[in-house]
């Protein structure tokens, strides 16, 4: 070891721990196998600035003493100051790589010298990576792999190390051997000190494991993934790419398209980023995966890799360029349904105004440009299915032509024509709704334009067919309020068109039918008044006024409209069928004027209508109407005298029209209200000879003969009548028929018989009114009154047992009868009831005691006999005081009558004792008492 060697050996033995560098473990040859017998090298290096001199002169004088000294030390030292020397100075010092190779060669023999001396003044490193580099520049890969690993061994934190790593890695990857690889690039990166060489070490790092075959694949595909983030930092960094580093870039999109496309395509573009979607370049790697499978002919994978990213990034702002590179594809392979789907597909995906805007300006023209295709497109399909099977199924292609109508109409600055070719296509459609809504903005919310009219007449001809039923749709259910509104705006925009005037007065015609008479006397105005307007339309128009001025009930101006329509009816091509309906309306109009003055009691001026209708319409039905109606004009000012006349001479000039069947009833109310009663019965007669059901007429007669006292008229209708043995139908029949009985009974027409049948109908009907209880009760009483009588007239003769029966039979007919009264008047006839009923068995008991006794009884038996009567006629008389006492007992709830005034004194003759005596009847009022 020379001087300067040894002195700098131990200067770094003497320094301060605190100053030397970490100790190196060194494994020469010849060194210790322990730790204690190794031979730690301090080396101390510092960077110092170039010495101002010419780096040629420098390398002249390294190269001088590099050739002529013979120690290995200097030699070395002298090659290694020749080789930094060059590196730093970036300059030609007339060293160039071949010299380089050649004095490599010859100093291998000083490397060697000094390792098996194990002792170097210098930095082992840097000899060890010297001798590294001499084998490898003399060809001796091998030794030169060796001797990296050694420094890499020994020295791990040398500047040298990452160097060392890359060559080992590229030796190995040259070899084949790309699992070493992949270890040595792995240990560069994970080192932390890659001297420079990161981005070449990963790009490298990548390679060695796509060379190890699918299986690594994943590793290859992540590592090159972190080279295009070394490289492609940011969105900034993707315009400024520097042009060293284009090549390795585009090298590695294009590897890693290859190992996508090997396996499941942009899938595994994704699982790769998977956490990681958004960086800058991302997009660029799926577009240089589907221009991979376009370029090999895999137009369908191509495809999927464009939509793939789409679904993948949705919100990127280069998706209109990879929907765009879609329809490129599909137009290079010819596919015409695909390239239509492709554009749908741009079209949909920007169809909101925000993604529109968001759209550049070229790529805003390029959606435009497939709007209208697109439109035109379908539409000639729709057509051509149309003209092929008018029930095909042409409809779906017009509703998609139409909807990219509408969609290009919202973003073109001259919208009307899209618009209406929007409307025709939504009518072809079906779509009803939709086509008007277009036909109104193509009319009237753009700027003029040549179609603007036939748009807006479009939408009108739309909203006729569908208010007519002809065109019917979900949504589409116009009524007359909106076609009316929508000829207004037509109107108001196009009032010079000249379909105009027909459409006022369809339109007048629409709102007379639905009753709103306004409306169609305002259109009907406007058509009839409009310059444009035909004889026909005229005609139309002027009708529609007539008629709605009738509905209105000015019969007037209803006249003087019908006077217009008559005047241009022949000019309008109307036939005689036509001028008569109009003529008949006319008559109809004073008709109505009659009827109006008639109601407001103005009778003159009725009548003088209803006979102006003779001169415009004779013979006709209405004439004769007016004439009846004259009639029955008078009849209710009540001219009684004047009607009559008028309804007699109707019905001598008219026998069989229909109206003369209703002459006799206003005859019969003529009659009877003009005080001739008898005349107003005999009318009712005459129709009932005739009359399907004549008994409600005759009746009808009969109550009128009542009315006149004309009682022998009357009296044969009700027997008649009662004859017929008429159902009771209801309360009122029964109240009628109670009434016609007692009428007769009243006018002494078989009273008997017509008493009994009063009383029991009565009994028998479940209708009642208080007068026919009062009827049927009375008429009880008298046949009671007359059966009682009966009964007295029976005389106790022998035998007395068959004439006891006849009594006793007698007694209860007319027991009965009384019964039978109070149950139809109740209290009303109870005085009476009970007074007779107890003069029954009062009778009953005298007459008992006053029959004869046997003439063949001796005096015993004769006593015996009269005690047996006594006997019989005890409680006959018990029956009748307790009758009697009943009544009397009514005093104190009903107060007295003369009826049991009457029980009062057969009391008194029957019990005297307590009955006859004088009686006053006091008021009393009980005092209260305390004591109670």
């Amino acid at each position: 070891m020379n001087l300067a060697i040894r002195l700098i050996w131990l200067l770094c033995l003497l320094a301060p721990p605190a100053l030397a560098q970490d100790p190196f473990r060194v494994e020469l040859g010849r060194d210790g196998e322990t730790i204690g017998d190794m031979r730690p090298v301090f080396l101390k290096f510092e960077a110092r600035p170039l010495p101002d001199i010419s780096p040629a002169e420098v390398a002249r004088r390294y190269r001088a003493l590099f050739q002529s000294s013979d120690e290995p030390e200097v030699r070395v030292d002298a090659l290694n100051r020749l080789s930094n020397l060059r590196d730093l100075s970036g300059r030609d010092i007339g060293y160039s790589i071949e010299d380089e190779q050649r004095i490599y060669q010859e100093v291998l023999g000083s490397y060697e010298s000094i390792l098996a001396r194990g002792s170097f003044s210098g930095r082992l490193d840097e000899l060890l990576y010297q001798m590294a580099k001499a084998h490898a520049l003399t060809g001796q890969s091998e030794e030169s792999i060796e001797r990296l690993k050694q420094l890499v061994g020994l020295y791990p934190k040398s500047g040298l190390v990452p160097e060392a790593r890359f060559r080992m890695a590229e030796a190995a990857f040259a070899h084949g051997h790309y699992e070493e690889a992949e270890v040595h690039y792995q240990a560069l990166l994970e080192s932390g000190e890659s001297g420079g060489l990161q981005a070449k070490a990963r790009y490298m790092l990548g390679w060695s494991q796509f060379k190890q075959g699918d299986v690594a694949w994943n590793r290859a595909g992540q590592t090159f993934l972190a080279v295009l983030d070394e490289f492609l930092p940011s969105v900034d960094s993707l315009a400024s790419i520097a042009p060293s580093s284009v090549d390795t870039i585009d090298d590695t999109f294009r590897v890693l398209a290859i190992m996508a496309a090997r396996r499941d395509g942009p899938a595994t573009l994704a699982e790769w980023l998977e956490g990681t979607p958004s960086r800058p370049w991302a997009y660029l790697l799926f577009d240089r995966l589907a221009d991979f499978f376009a370029v090999n002919g895999d137009v369908e994978a191509s495809v999927a890799t464009n939509l793939y990213f789409v679904r993948y990034q949705p919100e990127h702002p280069h998706i209109p360029l990879f929907l765009a590179q879609v329809v490129s594809v599909w137009e290079q392979a010819g596919h015409q349904a695909r390239i239509r789907e492709a554009k749908a597909s741009y079209l949909a995906r920007f169809a909101g105004d925000r993604e529109y805007s968001r759209l550049t300006g070229k790529e805003q023209s390029r959606w435009r440009t497939y709007a209208r295709e697109l439109a035109e497109v379908h539409y000639r399909q729709g057509t051509s299915l149309l003209e092929a099977n008018p029930q095909g199924t042409g409809q779906a292609a017009f509703a998609r032509a139409a909807g990219y109508y509408e969609s290009l109409a919202a973003r073109v600055d001259d919208a009307g024509p899209e618009f209406r070719l929007a409307g025709d296509a939504r009518l072809q459609a079906g779509d009803y709704a939709a086509a008007l809504a277009n036909f109104r903005q193509s009319a009237y919310q753009t700027d003029n334009h040549a179609e603007g009219a036939d748009a807006g007449w479009a939408g009108l001809v739309l909203l006729r067919d569908g208010l007519d039923g002809t065109l019917n749709g979900p949504g589409f259910r116009p009524d007359l309020s909106t076609l009316s509104d929508e000829t207004d705006r037509f109107r108001s925009r196009y009032g010079d068109d000249a379909r105009l005037p027909g459409l006022l007065a369809d339109l007048a015609s629409r709102w007379l039918s639905a009753g709103q008479v306004e409306a169609a006397l305002e259109y009907a105005s406007a058509a009839a008044s409009h310059g444009l307007s035909s004889t026909r339309e005229r005609y139309v128009a002027w009708q529609v006024v007539a008629e709605a001025r009738q509905q209105q009930g000015d019969y007037a101006l209803a006249e003087r409209a019908w006077q217009q329509v008559l005047q241009v009816t022949d000019s309008a091509d109307n036939g005689p069928e036509i001028r008569d309906a109009v003529t008949r309306q006319l008559a109809t109009a004073i008709y109505r004027q009659g009827e109006r003055a008639a109601s407001q009691g103005q009778v003159a001026t009725a009548v003088r209508h209803f006979q102006r209708i003779e001169p415009v319409l004779p013979n006709s039905e209405l004439a004769i109407s007016g004439r009846f109606d004259a009639a029955n004009t008078l009849l209710k000012a009540s001219e009684l005298p004047t009607a009559i006349r008028e309804l007699e001479r109707f019905r001598r000039d008219f026998p069989g029209h229909r109206l003369s069947d209703r002459i006799s009833d206003k005859l019969v109310h003529a009659y009877a209200e003009s005080g001739q009663p008898i005349r107003a019965a005999d009318e009712l007669l005459t129709q009932a000879d005739t009359a399907a059901e004549p008994w409600p007429l005759r009746l009808r007669a009969a109550e009128l003969f009542h009315q006149a006292e004309a009682w022998p008229r009357r009296n044969p209708i009700y027997s008649s009548y009662l004859v017929t043995g008429p159902e009771v139908a209801d309360a009122g029949h029964h109240v009628q028929l109670q009434t016609f009985r007692h009428r007769l009974i009243e006018a002494g027409v078989d009273e008997q018989r017509l008493r009994a049948e009063l009383v029991r109908s009565e009994l028998a009907s479940p209708f009642h009114s208080q007068q026919t209880l009062t009827w049927a009760a009375r008429s009880s009483l008298a046949l009671g009154a007359r059966a009682a009588a009966s009964f007295s007239a029976i005389a106790l003769t022998a035998p007395l047992d068959a004439a006891l029966e006849r009594k006793h039979k007698a007694l209860e007919l007319a027991r009965q009868r009384f019964l039978d009264a109070e149950q139809l008047a109740g209290e009303q006839v109870r005085s009476e009831s009970l007074y007779r009923r107890a003069e029954l068995y009062r009778i009953m008991a005298q007459d008992l005691m006053a029959s004869s006794v046997p003439a063949e009884l001796n005096e015993l038996e004769a006593m015996q006999y009269q005690m047996l009567l006594e006997e019989e006629a005890f409680p006959f008389e018990e029956k009748a005081i307790r009758l009697h006492s009943e009544n009397h007992q009514r005093i104190s709830s009903q107060g007295y009558d003369a009826w049991i005034g009457k029980s009062l004194s057969a009391l008194a003759a029957l019990n005297p004792g307590r009955y006859d005596r004088a009686v006053r009847w006091m008021s009393w009022i009980p005092e209260t008492s305390d004591d109670v």
